[in-house]
């Protein structure tokens, strides 16, 4: 299993990192969650529509989603701020 950040959700995460550890803190957690268990548990885990069918969101807080989906082995991140942005 590999996780890959898309280069804007890889910036976004570091940036977090930076600027902000309790949501980096809950950015981690979800991921950590999802590779355990892709459909439930933290985060209020929901599939996307539209553009983004395939794709699943988890709540970081009421302003940010982290976005992801599978891939073969690979866990595929492409947003961890704000909503959706394909």
């Amino acid at each position: 299993m590999k996780i890959v950040f898309e280069k804007r959700a890889f910036d976004d995460f570091t940036e977090w990192a930076a600027v902000n550890k309790k949501i980096h803190r809950r950015i981690v957690n979800p991921i950590t969650d999802a590779l355990r268990q892709p459909n439930a548990g933290i985060g209020k885990p929901e599939p996307l529509k539209h553009e983004l069918q395939g794709y699943w969101s988890r709540r970081i807080t009421d302003e940010h989603r982290l976005v992801h989906k599978w891939e073969g082995d690979m866990f595929v991140i492409i947003a961890c701020k704000y909503h959706y942005r394909p």
